[in-house]
């Protein structure tokens, strides 16, 4: 007896667009599948088991590229992200509504918590400028940056440190200390004969940041913060 034939218009289709077999990955595993068993078990298919592997790796090429775009997209986002906060942040014409900004518009652009601004000085006891700006700036004696970076251990002290957080520093962010976890710190070179600096953005999500990050967009905007700074300081 016969096969029964396939309906004369679905096998002329069929002939004249394979393609639609081919892109179909349940049609050909079907077609493979009902191949081997009609060869029996005491057959090995090296077709089916090197189509197989090419799928696999067809499969690891597809997850790879779907990783490097999303990762571009990300890394592109984040660019934008870095120089709308960088605009924002030379608007202003006075120092301290250029302070103010940092723990507000800018801030917001970053999406972080918490923006403070700590400045190392031989004269901690002047809080005029700290009783105005308490909620971005802050005074701490001469070492305080490389200490805090450092967490008094012999680490390099890096531009930009990146780390998770049980909880922050209340000689940072003061009432809000307790919501953080994690932070970012960018360290403030403001020249010769001047006591440096450090730019910290906290935040209460602890995958905001971490050590497994890039840090070169951050730098990028340190660079440009401490320049700055540099202005107005002069």
């Amino acid at each position: 007896m016969s096969s029964p034939r396939i309906d004369e218009t679905l096998r002329e289709q069929l002939l004249s667009r394979p393609d639609m077999i081919l892109d179909d990955r349940d049609l050909m595993q079907a077609l493979i599948a009902s191949n081997e068993s009609a060869m029996g078990s005491n057959i090995v298919d090296l077709r089916g088991l090197a189509m197989e592997r090419l799928e696999t790796r067809l499969d690891r090429l597809e997850d790879t590229h779907r990783s490097v775009i999303a990762a571009a997209y990300e890394n592109l986002a984040g660019t934008n992200q870095i120089h709308r906060a960088i605009l924002r942040m030379l608007d202003p014409v006075d120092f301290e509504p250029f302070l103010r900004d940092l723990n507000g518009e800018v801030a917001a652009i970053l999406r972080v918590d918490v923006m403070r601004l700590v400045l190392e000085t031989g004269h901690p006891d002047d809080t005029r400028t700290v009783s105005r700006l308490g909620d971005v700036l802050s005074l701490a004696e001469p070492g305080f940056v490389a200490s805090y970076l450092t967490e008094r251990t012999d680490a390099p002290l890096r531009q930009v440190t990146l780390r998770q957080l049980g909880a922050g520093d209340s000689r940072i962010y003061g009432p809000k200390a307790d919501w953080i976890r994690s932070e970012a710190c960018l360290r403030l070179d403001f020249g010769p004969r001047r006591l440096p600096g450090l730019l910290v953005m906290g935040s209460e999500d602890s995958n905001m940041f971490t050590p497994q990050q890039g840090t070169d967009l951050l730098a990028f905007f340190g660079g440009v913060f401490e320049r700055t700074m540099r202005r107005w300081l002069s």
